[in-house]
C-alpha cells in the first residue's frame, strides 16, 4: 500500500512542539478528514484542543508503508509516527 505522508508541528499545552506524521492511504485527500484523525491522535496524547490545521498539517509525499502501518490504516483509517515531543 502506498501511504500519503502529512507532516504535522502542533504547539503543546505546555509550549514544547510536537512533530509527527499522519499517514492514509495515498487516495485520502479531504484534508478535513486529515486534521480529524490528528485530533483523535492528540486526545490519545492528552494533548486535545490544541489547533490542527493546514497552519499545523501539510501534505509532505508519498511512500510504500510496512505492513504493520498498512493494517493500521486499514483498521483506524491513518496510522501515527511519533517525530519530536509527542511523549
Amino acid at each position: 500500500m502506498k501511504v500519503a505522508v502529512w507532516d504535522t508541528y502542533v504547539t503543546r499545552k505546555d509550549g514544547k512542539i510536537m512533530h509527527f506524521d499522519i499517514l492514509v492511504d495515498e487516495n485520502t485527500n479531504d484534508e478535513n478528514e486529515i486534521f480529524e484523525f490528528g485530533k483523535s491522535y492528540l486526545k490519545t496524547v492528552s494533548q486535545e484542543g490544541q489547533p490542527l490545521t493546514s497552519k499545523e498539517c501539510r501534505f509532505c509525499h508519498i511512500d510504500r508503508a510496512p505492513a504493520e502501518v498498512e493494517n493500521q490504516i486499514k483498521e483506524n483509517g491513518f496510522s501515527i509516527i511519533e517525530m519530536e515531543n509527542c511523549n
